[in-house]
């Protein structure tokens, strides 16, 4: 079972190297990589993030792996702070370790990964996310659960399940598990599709505050509007990192008046 949780954190490894998925190579830094991952679990997080029935260009001039920002419209990759030796460096690290539950923290903290698009037909998507979903539902399925078993579990930040965490932010995490625990949670469905919008209006409690802070509110409004899983995710991940913040806002307003 390990051995699959690896080979889940490994398969995408192609999309680093700009592969193809027929074309890619059999080993990385001494591993081996882009392996089928087993119980379905690529195919199922795939179809939470993006369509599977037609390979379209979503934005026609956009035709690299780099991921593309729901946020702010630019791109994610940063010459300045993603030299090709840093990528190799950061991807070695990411692939080649042994243990399982560490290769998931470092997955969760890679800024590098986060990067990437799944799909150069769908820049908006996400590799880190789409990778970090991968994992939870393999390990749930070799649990024994099945999709409509799963629910999306909110904890507090710095609460990470091995495996089944997929987001750990400043303020909150989210997991997929079977059992909520008494957590804030929803359902993720009869079967897996780009549910995100779906399932977070569902949510028993929500981490935001929107009765009273501003940013809260818009980053809640928007992520009701997201489809996609893990552009959602991601889309969270950047607001949170966001350099244009209400401090900026307020400053900006007081020199134009």
């Amino acid at each position: 079972m390990v051995d699959d949780m690896l080979a889940a954190f490994r398969h995408d490894a192609h999309k680093f190297t700009g592969e193809s998925h027929d074309n890619a190579r059999e080993e990385f830094a001494g591993v081996a990589v882009n392996q089928p991952v087993p119980k379905g679990a690529d195919g199922d997080a795939a179809a939470l993030s993006r369509a599977q029935q037609t390979q379209e260009r979503t934005v026609p001039t956009h035709d690299n792996h780099y991921r593309l920002s729901l946020l702010t419209g630019e791109t994610a990759y940063d010459p300045g702070e993603f030299s090709r030796a840093t990528i190799q460096s950061e991807v070695h690290d990411l692939i080649a370790v042994a243990n399982a539950e560490i290769a998931h923290e470092r997955w969760l903290g890679s800024d590098v990964a986060a990067a990437f698009n799944e799909s150069v037909y769908h820049p908006y998507t996400s590799l880190k996310y789409h990778t970090l979903l991968v994992a939870a539902l393999l390990d749930n399925y070799q649990a024994g659960h099945e999709f409509t078993d799963l629910r999306l579990i909110v904890d507090s930040a710095g609460t990470v399940v091995p495996f089944r965490t997929i987001f750990d932010g400043e303020r909150f995490a989210f997991r997929i598990d079977g059992k909520a625990d008494g957590m804030p949670s929803a359902r993720l469905g009869s079967r897996p599709w780009r549910s995100w919008a779906s399932v977070w209006t569902r949510l028993t409690a929500h981490p935001l505050d929107t009765d009273s802070e501003k940013w809260d509110m818009a980053l809640d409004a928007n992520l009701r509007r997201i489809q996609s899983w893990s552009t959602a995710l991601q889309y969270i991940e950047d607001f949170e990192h966001w350099d244009y913040g209400p401090t900026d806002l307020a400053d900006e307003t007081a020199v134009s008046l």
